[in-house]
């Protein structure tokens, strides 16, 4: 019989990184100090650092997305602005490493990350430049990044080009949910989300250099 592999989604939002393992095959469980009434996956409501510290061991495998306000764009602008906001990357990063599973730490660019990758929406097909790093505890190959100019200008209109951004409100909701490939969000939440491709190719690349799903076995079989 096929295991599946148990997915930790923690500062899960409204899901959009757990979807993309999903469409891996992963059976995802959410975590998310807030209600997300809109997150199609399994869902706990919990502080994301008390989970992983009592739970984490459960599952096969773990992506963390700590909120990632203290190192955007916006706040580097505001002098001061980055110490109102906590670094949640080192207590997650060390909490990871004691847990002994596979993982991945995702944020924006500019954040204390280390060797990550880049991900853009250009890789995949999209119409997002949505540039997001990602620190693993496994070889993610670099992927080819064409140079490229942010045609949007920093507004919610759609470009020539066809790509937008999703940052902050305004703009076509509809639009922006087809850019990002996403059919569930609101706009709010978009803002907040990754792409699901981005998290669907790092999980098939974990498991072609690890073993096959048909393979795997869950941690509820190892604790069994």
């Amino acid at each position: 019989m096929q295991a599946m592999v148990r997915c930790l989604d923690l500062f899960c939002c409204a899901g959009g990184a757990g979807e993309g393992y999903r469409r891996a095959g992963f059976d995802v469980t959410g975590v998310d100090i807030r209600p997300q009434p809109h997150n199609p996956h399994r869902f706990i409501q919990a502080d994301a650092l008390a989970f992983l510290c009592e739970h984490g061991h459960e599952y096969d495998f773990i992506h963390a997305s700590p909120p990632c306000q203290r190192w955007s764009m916006a706040t580097r602008m505001r002098p001061g602005a980055a110490a109102t906001h906590p670094d949640l990357i080192v207590p997650v990063r060390e909490l990871l490493l004691t847990c002994g599973r596979p993982w991945v730490i995702e944020n924006v660019v500019g954040a204390p990350l280390r060797d990550p990758l880049m991900l853009c929406g250009t890789m995949f097909g999209l119409k997002v430049y949505r540039h997001r790093l990602f620190e693993s505890s496994f070889r993610l190959p670099p992927q080819p990044h064409s140079p490229h100019r942010d045609n949007c200008h920093g507004n919610h209109r759609i470009s020539r080009n066809g790509f937008v951004n999703v940052f902050g409100g305004g703009g076509n909701t509809d639009y922006k949910r087809k850019a990002m490939g996403i059919d569930w969000m609101t706009r709010d939440e978009l803002s907040q989300a990754i792409p699901p491709a981005y998290t669907e190719w790092i999980a098939r690349q974990w498991l072609s250099a690890n073993v096959p799903l048909s393979g795997v076995e869950s941690a509820a079989e190892r604790k069994g």
